[in-house]
């Protein structure tokens, strides 16, 4: 068997040995021997079950959660002369009826099911009559709650895999497993006792980087660091459907080869999207994580996180998909605490076990991307990995840091573990140190504890990162049976009877950093600007509206004057770019604008990088057209809402933006049916001498009036529209 084993691996896989841990998996599997594989993206998992298959007698049973996915495999298994199918909905009856002829004929080596499809009894019953060489289960991780992708379905496999086959052995594989979820997949397959074949996480080819997320900014540096890895493979991570879209279409605009992914495609348009992608019609892929599961593209040279991820396994398991041929890999994350705090939001409706879990994943993920210690010992940590050295191959160890002698920060840390019997995670520890008194502490009379607060005099955000890095030193570690508590490891027992020096790092603080060159650059919530610049255009803001008789904001509002300080647009078609101003706009009050703006940069030697302005595709898109010709055609708002199926304010927000681009419209015989004279000279007087059009603002002014929020947009929509168009 040996023999034929490593004929099949160089006959059919074309390799001359293995890798890694691969041998002895394959040994493991052939052995009838339950087995748990964690390897990382790009180490050859897929063969760890593809060879023991083509060599035993029988059909394996691949169970695998992505079902488009799954005709990737077979076509490539299928290339090489191995007989594998899948069976999931995709296929009609007759299609279905053809695959299980094909098992039951033993001429199938791997069938691919998905998880939904196994839990069909027709299914069940037809598997029990074939003949099955094991089972492999493939994205493990998929089993545990703990996991970042958790599937409730992937917890019933073992009682079906025990009904089909009570003693058929069980290869489990998993690219992301830290010692948490290892422990729980295995419980749930029953399968404790199974050999664990563990690879290091250390993928020493990747080169981890964050930045801060700043809306503009970040779109400039996206659109920068692409074009100067021109012509190279690359996949943008967005959470959401709407930005994956809307930052292909920036990219498309911008002259970069790149396309959308994302299950709410069409599949025809998915799946040639894909294959572009594979055969370099394309350069960049821009994906929910959906994509890149079990594709085999080795030469991705760049990750880039656009949206933070939910989960650091998420994150490896999708960063690993850069340099699986060894050669150099950029992993690049933009990150900032609003996001963090947005998928917070988003899981208030789950159960409470499951919310819990997920805010423990997402902390642990704004921790990795503040955090000043080496990205790859903190993620190595994180999989239960010690890493003794700084890498050196990583944004933090090319740069300066601001180190600070911790060894009595650490002391406190651990004796406050020590004195609360190792119990507890470090929400609560920070709150003993720090001295605050709750409910929770007090219950436990852990205010009344020697350690209680010891470390007043720090803020409480720099405990959470002493303890971390007490944790990546190894002197403290998680308890893997109740998760998030933390104990003394023996290293750490050995540091508090001798004490001994330990730098740390400090924390970034992301609110407050900007890699933006030029004049002195702040932040005001999330936007970064040149302020110095901003005020100069403000001023001439005041300027034109004076002469015209006008409110400043009816010009342009402040968030366009901030993007001008921002990307310093020095042409009309530049200018044009900037959100809420448009050609309109541009042709009615921008000449003086780009005076400024040009004499400004002239003046500082600001390098405007005209090839990285961020160019958008225009307001004009199909759904703001059909607005605009149902408006002419004088329509109902209410109607057009229904007729584009979104509500009132998702419509009168499209119309916002029309407008505030410089397009007129006329909504008068909207508004006559609203409102009678008298409200809209109260109306227009009251924006005609604001200083601000917030609705917020106008509705406190005009509260002895009634007036419905719904209404001020819509009389605010026909003053703009009017005096600013």
């Amino acid at each position: 068997m040996e023999e034929k084993v490593k004929e099949d691996l160089k006959k059919i896989f074309g390799f001359s040995q293995f890798r890694g841990n691969q041998e002895p998996i394959v040994d493991n599997l052939l052995g009838h021997r339950n087995t748990f594989v964690i390897m990382p993206t790009g180490a050859g998992k897929s063969l760890c079950y593809q060879l023991p298959a083509v060599v035993s007698n029988g059909t394996a049973i691949v169970i695998s959660p992505l079902i488009a996915l799954m005709k990737n495999q077979v076509d490539q298994l299928k290339a090489i002369g191995i007989n594998a199918h899948f069976l999931n909905s995709t296929l009609n009856k007759s299609e279905s009826t053809k695959v299980k002829n094909e098992v039951l004929s033993k001429k199938t080596k791997l069938l691919y099911v998905a998880p939904e499809s196994l839990t069909k009894e027709e299914n069940i019953a037809f598997l029990k009559s074939a003949e099955l060489s094991f089972v492999a289960i493939d994205e493990a991780h998929c089993i545990s709650e703990w996991g970042h992708d958790f599937r409730p379905e992937y917890r019933k496999i073992k009682t079906i895999v025990a009904q089909i086959a009570p003693n058929l052995p069980i290869i489990a594989l998993t690219a992301t497993a830290t010692p948490k979820v290892q422990q729980d997949i295995q419980r749930n397959l029953q399968m404790e006792e199974a050999d664990l074949f563990k690879s290091s996480f250390n993928r020493t080819n990747l080169f981890y980087e964050v930045r801060p997320k700043m809306k503009n900014e970040s779109k400039k540096q996206l659109i920068k660091f692409i074009k100067n890895h021109k012509g190279k493979s690359g996949i943008i991570y967005c959470l959401s459907r709407k930005k994956v879209e809307e930052i292909a279409q920036l990219l498309q605009v911008n002259q970069i080869n790149a396309a959308p992914y994302h299950a709410g495609l069409d599949s025809a348009i998915r799946i040639k999207n894909q294959d572009d992608f594979l055969n370099e019609e394309l350069d960049v892929i821009v994906a929910t994580i959906a994509f890149g599961m079990g594709i085999d593209k080795p030469d991705v040279r760049y990750v880039i996180h656009y949206d933070v991820p939910k989960s650091l396994e998420g994150y490896y398991q999708e960063t690993g998909r850069a340099g699986r041929d060894g050669l150099e890999g950029h992993c690049l994350m933009f990150y900032r605490y609003e996001d963090i705090v947005k998928l917070e939001k988003f899981n208030k409706d789950k159960p409470v076990t499951e919310r819990e879990n997920a805010r423990v994943l997402l902390h642990e993920m704004a921790a990795y991307a503040e955090t000043g210690v080496c990205r790859r010992k903190f993620i190595l940590n994180y999989f239960g990995e010690t890493f003794e050295k700084d890498c050196g191959y990583c944004d933090n160890c090319k740069k300066d840091r601001e180190i600070f002698e911790g060894m009595e920060y650490v002391l406190t840390a651990m004796e406050a573990v020590q004195q609360t019997n190792e119990r507890f995670g470090i929400e609560h520890l920070v709150k003993v140190i720090i001295g605050e008194t709750n409910d929770y502490v007090s219950s436990y009379k852990h205010d009344k504890i020697e350690a209680f607060g010891k470390g007043n005099h720090v803020p409480e955000k720099y405990w959470t990162a002493i303890i971390r890095q007490a944790m990546i030193a190894d002197l403290l570690e998680k308890d893997i049976e109740n998760y998030g508590v933390l104990k003394i490891t023996p290293r750490g027992k050995a540091f508090m009877d001798a004490p001994h020096s330990i730098n740390l790092y400090k924390d970034h603080d992301y609110e407050n950093e900007t890699d933006t060159d030029g004049p002195e650059v702040v932040e005001r919530t999330g936007v970064a600007y040149d302020e110095n610049l901003f005020e100069l255009l403000k001023a001439e803001r005041k300027k034109v509206a004076r002469s015209k008789g006008l409110p400043p904001y009816v010009i342009f509002q402040d968030p366009s004057l901030e993007e001008m300080a921002t990307v310093y647009p020095t042409s009309r078609e530049e200018l044009a770019q900037i959100n809420g101003v448009g050609m309109g706009k541009v042709a009615k009050f921008g000449s003086s604008f780009l005076k400024i703006i040009s004499n400004y940069v002239e003046e500082n030697e600001i390098e405007t990088a005209s090839d990285v302005v961020v160019k958008t595709a225009g307001s004009r898109s199909k759904l703001k057209i059909t607005i605009i010709q149902q408006i002419d055609r004088k329509i109902d708002l209410d109607e057009i809402a229904d007729n584009l199926n979104v509500s009132m304010g998702e419509l009168l927000q499209e119309i916002e933006q029309i407008i505030y681009s410089g397009t007129k419209l006329n909504i008068d015989y909207y508004i006559e049916n609203i409102m009678d004279e008298d409200r809209e000279d109260l109306l227009h007087d009251y924006f005609m001498s604001a200083e601000t059009d917030r609705i917020k603002e106008a509705l406190e002014e005009l509260e002895d009036e009634d007036f419905a929020e719904d209404e001020l947009r819509v009389y605010r929509i026909k003053f703009i529209s009017e005096h600013a168009n």
